[in-house]
């Protein structure tokens, strides 16, 4: 015990060394900014940065490196709140209520709310690493690959509960999400599946890119739709800021079991901040009494996501550090660090140094996520009143700014052009479930979620045929699923009946018909529309052998069938509307039809516009065209509003991303095309 008392002391003493936490610093200034710049990604910025990690002691190496991917789920948290745009994949969640707390005039308390949490969850996850290491050892050994299928199903039905009584709309978006997964080559037998001949398919559809563009795209329709501020003319209610930070107190449970759940999760390989973080969101919704709230800008649902994901690392380095297994991709590039400095992970890390091992190290670990945390987030705290301010900036001077943010994130993370294409196209589809009420994030955690999901399914059945699913731990999952799938229905129904039977007793109902039900035919179009693409995909994977084949067949037959009663229910009338506002909340004015629609059809061809400009002109000069074109003739800016605006957008592009991070865009089909370019 005193040795781990002195290790642990050890590990605090070896940071605040004048290289070590000059690195630190350092590790947490590019953390920041990759955090807040979308699509550049915590771990491309990671893997960047690991050739200059050789030459450095372990420690000074990790402090530089744990420190960046501290930070880059805290500073993603503000592109997310503010513009609708997850700054990381880890930071979807986060847009779901902090977006439209941002729309309400509630940035400050967004951010206050959302910071704190992230600052409460990083202290939870690196106390648990100090005190869990020993413990975890013998319960993720004796988890196997069918018991991992089964958590995967239990977080994407725990996420598609969220959609309360219309809990069919959620389980099909989550298991889209799946179906998407499988896009691709077959990891084992190389055969490609739903590839249409494309090359760029063969690696799968990228999380980025469907990330951004299932959130930004009708985001930024709305922004131009309503041709208001991101705020829409509303200001900071409820204190701001610091009524953020008391929110995290009144929610001190919330946030401590959602942490908690971000640190555990992540233990599991795989398990990582992109599926814990929705995974807290549904239990912060299931957790409260009121759950019409969530996705209009309730608290809870910032806190939640918030304190899960700065959570994650703790548990994930848990996983790590014991075993040697990259619990996540950071994870897996500061296993090289590990690998490069000749530290192996596993009982060594768990041994002090006075008997060979390097458990002063390990400890170090904790201080560093402690240690960034809080410097970010106080340092955050001194400039929130300046980055609030940006939601009270018209929405005319922002839209450009943002479409090139979308399509610079799209780039970035696997510097492949056609992935503009596909935010395009999950652009509209997001922007379609919106419309017609279909939950987003199941879609997006099957996603996550499919290529795990996938590879246990195939080790279960080889390894044990069926009888897998007798497994005692897999019984129990299978009964936890169920229950979160019918749970939420059996409610609604016991509410409904308890409700009719109040208002036959009051007399309500005397002298009263039934509401007519009424076809929302564009709804019911989209439904048929999802029932012949799974069909036709389905009808595709004929071809597949049983390896290729398996997973599509699990997941596809089932969502066909629950498309079909979901395209019943459109066309009976029974599908769930918009709800109406409640008593106290503050209901949106309409808009005229057809000013929506002009609206709505203008910017989706700003939208085809930007990727057109790109691709003929390259990244810099497209972007700046499209951004003088939108603000001077689309908007009508004064000319040194446009001119210094898109000045402002060309050097941001080329300065920052060209020359200094070296992202290699492509030069433009207009200038190879006149040979301009080799």
């Amino acid at each position: 015990m005193f040795e781990t008392a002195q290790c642990f002391i050890l590990g605090l003493t070896q940071i605040f060394t004048v290289t070590t936490f000059g690195l630190m610093l350092l590790g947490i200034a590019i953390g920041f900014a990759v955090g807040i710049l979308p699509g550049l990604g915590g771990p491309t910025a990671m893997a960047l940065m690991l050739p200059f990690v050789v030459k450095m002691t372990p420690v000074e190496a990790f402090a530089f490196l744990l420190s960046m991917a501290c930070v880059v789920s805290t500073t993603g948290d503000i592109t997310s709140v503010l513009f609708g745009i997850p700054g990381e994949p880890t930071t979807a969640a986060t847009i779901v209520d902090g977006h439209p707390m941002a729309k309400k005039g509630e940035a400050g308390r967004a951010l206050g709310a959302v910071l704190t949490a992230a600052l409460f969850g990083s202290i939870f996850g690196a106390l648990m690493l100090a005190i869990a290491v020993p413990v975890v050892r013998p319960i993720v050994l004796s988890f196997g690959s069918p018991e991992f299928f089964m958590l995967a199903l239990l977080g994407i039905t725990f996420v598609a509960s969220l959609s309360g009584n219309d809990i069919i709309k959620g389980l099909i978006a989550g298991g889209l999400g799946l179906f998407v997964a499988t896009v691709g080559l077959d990891p084992v037998s190389g055969i490609q599946r739903f590839t249409f001949g494309q090359t760029f398919l063969w690696d799968g559809v990228g999380l980025v890119p469907i990330t951004i563009g299932f959130f930004a795209i009708p985001e930024i329709i709305d922004l131009a739709v309503t041709g208001s501020t991101i705020a829409g003319g509303r200001t900071e209610k409820l204190g701001g800021v610091m009524e953020g930070v008391r929110d995290v107190f009144r929610h001190i449970w919330l946030v401590l079991r959602c942490a908690a759940i971000g640190t555990f999760c992540a233990i599991i390989p795989g398990m990582g901040g992109a599926t814990t973080q929705w995974i807290s969101y549904a239990h912060a919704v299931q957790s409260s009494p009121d759950k019409e709230r969530f996705g209009k800008g309730a608290i809870e649902g910032i806190l939640g996501p918030g304190a899960s994901n700065n959570s994650t690392l703790g548990g994930s380095l848990i996983t790590t550090i014991s075993f040697g297994i990259p619990a996540s991709v950071f994870m897996a590039i500061l296993l090289g660090a590990f690998i490069m400095h000749g530290v192996v992970p596993g009982p060594d890390m768990l041994r002090p140094e006075s008997k060979g091992g390097h458990l002063g190290l390990t400890y170090s670990f904790v201080w560093i996520t402690v240690i960034s945390n809080l410097i970010t987030v106080g340092i955050t705290f001194l400039f929130l009143k300046h980055l609030v301010k940006i939601t009270q900036v018209r929405g005319s001077l922002l839209i450009p700014f943002i479409l090139t943010l979308i399509y610079l994130g799209a780039f970035a993370e696997k510097n492949a052009f056609p992935d503009l294409m596909l935010v395009m196209i999950f652009g509209a589809l997001g922007w379609m479930l919106e419309k017609f009420k279909w939950p987003r994030p199941p879609l997006i955690l099957g996603l996550v979620l499919g290529g795990l999901a996938e590879s246990r399914l195939f080790l279960s059945v080889g390894n044990y045929g069926m009888t897998w699913l007798w497994r005692p731990m897999v019984l129990v999952l299978i009964a936890v699923t169920l229950f979160g799938a019918f749970y939420p229905l059996l409610k609604a129904g016991l509410a409904k009946r308890k409700h009719r039977s109040a208002a036959a007793t009051a007399g309500e109902g005397q002298g009263k018909r039934e509401p007519e039900r009424k076809v929302n035919k564009w709804s019911a179009l989209f439904a048929f529309g999802l029932v012949v693409v799974i069909s036709l995909a389905l009808l595709q994977s004929r071809n597949f052998n049983v390896r290729a084949g398996l997973f599509p067949w699990v997941v596809g037959f089932p969502l066909l069938f629950l498309l079909l009663v979901q395209l019943a229910k459109e066309l009976m009338g029974k599908a769930a509307g918009r709800p109406r506002a409640r008593h106290g909340e503050e209901e949106e004015p309409e808009m005229p039809a057809h000013l929506v629609n002009r609206r709505t059809a203008g910017m989706f061809g700003w939208i085809i516009g930007y990727f057109i400009a790109v691709w003929l002109l390259g990244f810099p000069g497209g972007c700046a065209l499209c951004s003088f074109v939108q603000l001077k003739f689309g908007s009508k800016e004064k000319w040194p509003v446009t001119i210094i605006l898109t000045v402002g957008i060309w050097a941001f592009v080329y300065l920052l991303f060209e020359r200094t991070l070296h992202v290699p865009f492509p030069a433009g089909y207009l200038f190879e095309a006149l040979g301009m370019v080799e």
